[in-house]
């Protein structure tokens, strides 16, 4: 890898080949951007491995939300061992309860369910009732790689007071920045330490629309420039 880390959202293999020829280090690999993201199937994993050395960061999620119920849990958790045997090298996933808090039960179930292998807390936190006690409660959960933050709901514009914040406090290499992420971002995440950036509908005209490579190579050269 050079310089920070680029995750770029693939759908399909075209996507996952056009990331690796733009220079993406990383794939987030989900189904349905319509429903911001759902696990895919493990066809569409093992095909991506076939065709492109990327590492996969797989999306376990079965519904649009960010609540879990029991049965669907049981569902991942199958879900997750069909997806490592098709190539995942890691997984995406993460809950909040009904009243808006991290749901500690379900995320550690599955933390145990994909486990050793690493896993990025998805935007869930951005939209827990208490951002700050979110981001305490999922930061030092086992095997985290990352998690997935622009600090807001709303998105990184509005977040980038919270993301330098939690550099501030020691917790710059935790944090992946996304949702919503645009050019004039990178400059100021980079300064306060974050070397991790996620990008989806930055990298293609439209979700109809698979992944432009020269729209990755901007992103790499941008997330590269000031290292």
């Amino acid at each position: 890898m050079t310089g920070s880390l680029l995750e770029v959202i693939a759908l399909d293999v075209r996507d996952a080949v056009a990331a690796e020829q733009g220079g993406a280090d990383r794939l987030e690999v989900v189904a349905d951007m319509s429903a911001d993201g759902l696990s895919p199937t493990p066809e569409t994993v093992a095909a991506i491995a076939a065709e492109t050395a990327l590492p996969q960061m797989v999306m376990l999620r079965s519904s649009a939300g960010f609540t879990s119920a029991p049965d669907a849990l049981d569902r991942l958790r199958a879900d997750a061992k069909a997806l490592t045997q098709a190539g995942a090298a890691g997984f995406v996933f993460g809950f909040l309860d009904e009243a808006g808090v991290v749901d500690l039960a379900a995320t550690e179930a599955m933390i145990h369910a994909v486990s050793p292998l690493p896993w990025t807390f998805h935007r869930a936190v951005d939209h827990a009732a208490d951002h700050q006690a979110g981001w305490r409660a999922v930061r030092l959960l086992p095997n985290l790689a990352t998690v997935l933050t622009a600090g807001a709901p709303t998105g990184v514009s509005d977040g980038l007071p919270v993301l330098k914040a939690r550099c501030e406090a020691g917790d710059a290499g935790l944090i992946l920045a996304g949702g919503g992420l645009k050019p004039p971002h990178v400059h100021s995440l980079l300064t306060n330490g974050v070397r991790a950036f996620h990008v989806g509908s930055a990298v293609r005209r439209t979700w109809s629309e698979p992944v432009d490579p020269a729209l990755v190579a901007r992103w790499r050269a941008l997330v590269d420039r000031d290292l």
